[in-house]
C-alpha cells in the first residue's frame, strides 16, 4: 500500500511539472521544472528497484544534461522583451487538454482496474547494468549516437549564436 501511494505521488509530481515545464513563459523556468520531472522519474526508477536506471537518471540527465541546458539559456542571456508573443498559449493549452482527457480517463481506468501487485517488477537483473548496457548498445546504437550529435550541434548552435549577437 505504502508503495502504490508513493507511486502516485512521484506520478503526480513528474506529470504536474511536465505540465508547467510546457506552460512556463521563460525559459529558465521550463528547465527548472524539468529537473523536477526528471528527479521524480528517477525515483520512480528506485521504486521498482531499478537502481542503475535511478543512479544514470539523476547523474546524467538531472545532472550533466540539464546543467548544459540552464549553461546555453543563461549564455544566451534571453530577456523577457525578446521571447515572442504566445497569444493563443491558453488556447492550445486548453484544446490539447481536452484531447488529451478521454485517453488519460482512459488509462486512470485501466490502472485502476489492475492488480498492481501482479505487475512487480519479477527479475532482478531489470535495470541492472549488464541488460541496460546489452540493450543499448545492440538495439538502440543509431538512437544512441544520434542524440549525442544531436546534443553537439545544439550546443554549437547556441554559442554561435551567442557570438552573433555580440
Amino acid at each position: 500500500m505504502q508503495n502504490e501511494v508513493l507511486f502516485a505521488i512521484l506520478s503526480l509530481m513528474a506529470i504536474l511539472s511536465s505540465i508547467i515545464m510546457i506552460s512556463a513563459y521563460r525559459p529558465i523556468d521550463s528547465a527548472l521544472s524539468f529537473i523536477v520531472t526528471l528527479v521524480s522519474i528517477a525515483a520512480l526508477f528506485a521504486l521498482v528497484n531499478a537502481t542503475f536506471l535511478f543512479i544514470v537518471q539523476i547523474i546524467i540527465y538531472a545532472g550533466a544534461i540539464l546543467s548544459l541546458i540552464i549553461f546555453i539559456i543563461m549564455f544566451l542571456n534571453i530577456k523577457d522583451e525578446n521571447l515572442p508573443e504566445e497569444k493563443h498559449k491558453t488556447k492550445w493549452l486548453l484544446g490539447t487538454s481536452f484531447i488529451i482527457l478521454p485517453f488519460s480517463a482512459i488509462l486512470i481506468d485501466l490502472i485502476l482496474r489492475s492488480d498492481i501487485e501482479h505487475n512487480v517488477v519479477a527479475s532482478d537483473k531489470f535495470g541492472g547494468i549488464h541488460q541496460v548496457g546489452l540493450t543499448l548498445f545492440s538495439k538502440w546504437i543509431l538512437p544512441f549516437e544520434l542524440v549525442s550529435i544531436l546534443l553537439l550541434v545544439a550546443l554549437i548552435g547556441s554559442v554561435t549564436l551567442a557570438k552573433r549577437e555580440k
